[in-house]
């Protein structure tokens, strides 16, 4: 028995430590209204069955360069399964004005960040975040915008962009189990809302603590 659940533990150990491969860009705006309170935004979703630190914590543009990312701001961590969002802002002001704007986003944390250089190009970019060695735990590439609409992307089980929405325009009502909705300003979104599945990490931690649930239950 004690083997077993030293198993558990080695198994739970690594897996909180790859808990940020479980991080994925699952939602950008590249060219809001003109009455957005922010011009820019990505949106954060981690999969994983465990919280992750953001600190020291980057994004870029498409240039996908560690070197001009600049620091997310405003967030300390992301929980199991949680979504969340970084407008860009300098010094977070414009936080407020943005969830006015997405009707208050209640529960959903907004984070920021500024620089130069990381602002979206409505003609076509792409987006990347990287942690605090510089490694790129998730990046996406989009086309020309739609102006008011943002771009979302699902992803598959084994981590990979699910192709049916790959810089998918967001719609309200019409893709798969996706919330979209119009801000007050006209915009449209899926705010704090992510499509997809838990990545393998996930379903094995959750299998392990299944497994070690039923063998103590048989002492």
């Amino acid at each position: 028995m004690r083997s077993f659940h030293a198993l558990v533990l080695v198994a739970t150990a690594a897996l909180a430590g790859t808990a940020s491969a479980n991080i994925r860009i699952t939602e950008v705006m590249s060219s809001s209204t003109s009455t957005a309170p922010t011009p820019d935004w990505i949106e954060v979703t981690n999969y994983g069955a465990s919280s992750i630190d953001l600190t020291g914590w980057k994004m870029d543009d498409g240039s996908f360069n560690f070197a001009a990312a600049v620091a997310l701001n405003g967030i300390a961590s992301i929980g199991a399964g949680e979504t969340v969002i970084f407008i860009e802002s300098a010094g977070g002001a414009g936080v407020a004005g943005y969830r006015t704007f997405w009707g208050g986003l209640s529960g959903i944390q907004v984070g920021y960040y500024s620089g130069s250089g990381v602002g979206f190009s409505s003609g076509g970019d792409g987006a990347c975040l990287f942690d605090a060695s510089g490694a790129i735990l998730s990046q996406v590439n989009f086309g020309a915008a739609t102006n008011a609409f943002s771009f979302f992307f699902g992803w598959d089980s084994a981590g990979a962009i699910d192709p049916a929405y790959n810089a998918a325009v967001s719609s309200v009502g019409t893709i798969a189990t996706q919330v979209t909705f119009v801000a007050a300003g006209g915009d449209t979104g899926s705010v704090g809302t992510a499509i997809g599945v838990p990545a393998p990490g996930a379903f094995a931690l959750i299998g392990l603590a299944g497994l070690a649930g039923r063998r103590s239950r048989r002492r």
